[in-house]
């Protein structure tokens, strides 16, 4: 039977078109690499809903956290968030562009659409560096520990401060002195340490001042940690949550407030959100500084004709594979941790 055998030259036994191994070592390479990160990045959300699901009820929901916009305040829930978004898939289309470009060899078309993917990358880091700086400072009401132990996030429109008017002078500030700069900044600051009693504040040099501060708006207290006399997600509003609210906060006790988030204290929820939202999105903003940078190196190589005279601009192609993978990452992102 052996004699009846026939070899097969491999272009019979692959039968195609075109060999499934006649992709480039390069570009093979990135797939590898971003299979692997994408496994990291995996791993990251199934803890993160593993997480969560464990503190469901405490967990913050999205649209009440994230409801700023720069120049505009409060009360627009996530739209920010969707504008970066938008901004970066925008950033993903000009990629697009800038390869198709390069296979047809037009050095200008891919130098204009990888200029206008590296403004959209950094329009990106920008907004979520302002985004971390507005998650991290917190709101002006923080998270409130009321008398029976629970603690409450407070929605609502803060009065704006006026003034501190100083009635008992200290080492830097005489008795009269009004003072009207970095308000809110010190007023958070001596609510944190207790030194705001009975709508008066010690500032830093010891003097004590009264606080000239407008009247709160539809305040509305929400529990997210249970006490003697609240359950979890209990609503108090209207003039009731302004009575609690500052009775705890005007108490003169120390750490009765939280104001923004760090790694161990966050207003917003469990201490577990914050650590896994700085850690998550700020793992992704890594990966989208790193493919701004490429794309500038890059770019700077097809403004020298290096691809050009190589005959390809496979280079691009390679970093745009990479880019979308951040893009497509951040879908993830936005869907888990803003959305959902």
């Amino acid at each position: 039977m052996a004699g009846h055998v026939a070899e097969l030259d491999s272009k019979t036994l692959w039968g195609g078109k075109e060999s499934p191994f006649s992709t480039s070592y390069g570009k093979l390479m990135m797939w590898f690499f971003l299979v692997s990160d994408a496994l990291t990045f995996t791993g990251l959300l199934i803890a993160y809903g593993f997480t969560r699901h464990d503190v469901q009820d405490a967990w913050p929901i999205g649209e009440e956290t994230f409801n700023s916009m720069p120049f505009l305040g409060h009360g627009y829930p996530l739209l920010y968030v969707a504008l970066m978004t938008f901004i970066l898939i925008v950033s993903s289309v000009t990629m697009v562009l800038a390869v198709e470009a390069g296979h047809r060899m037009d050095r200008k078309g891919v130098i204009k659409w990888m200029i206008a993917t590296i403004i959209g990358g950094f329009f990106f880091l920008g907004s979520q560096a302002w985004e971390w700086s507005h998650f991290i400072h917190g709101s002006e009401f923080g998270k409130i520990e009321l008398a029976d132990g629970s603690q409450a996030i407070v929605k609502g429109h803060f009065g704006e401060i006026n003034n501190f008017k100083v009635t008992i002078a200290g080492s830097e500030h005489k008795k009269g002195d009004v003072i009207k700069e970095d308000l809110l900044h010190t007023f958070h600051h001596a609510a944190v340490l207790g030194h705001i009693e009975n709508g008066m504040i010690k500032l830093h040099d010891g003097s004590v001042a009264k606080i000239n501060k407008q009247h709160d708006h539809d305040m509305v207290l929400i529990v997210k940690k249970a006490g003697k006399n609240h359950v979890l997600n209990a609503r108090i509003e209207g003039k009731q949550a302004e009575k609690m609210y500052y009775e705890s906060l005007y108490s003169g006790t120390a750490n009765k407030v939280v104001y923004g988030a760090d790694l161990k204290d966050n207003e917003y929820g469990p201490q577990q959100y914050g650590q896994f939202f700085f850690f998550i999105t700020g793992f992704h903003g890594f990966h989208v500084f790193s493919g701004v940078i490429i794309n500038i190196i890059i770019l700077l190589g097809v403004v020298a004709g290096t691809y050009h005279k190589r005959g390809h601009y496979e280079m691009v192609e390679k970093t745009g594979l990479y880019w979308h993978f951040v893009d497509l990452v951040w879908v993830f992102v936005f869907t888990f941790f803003y959305l959902i």
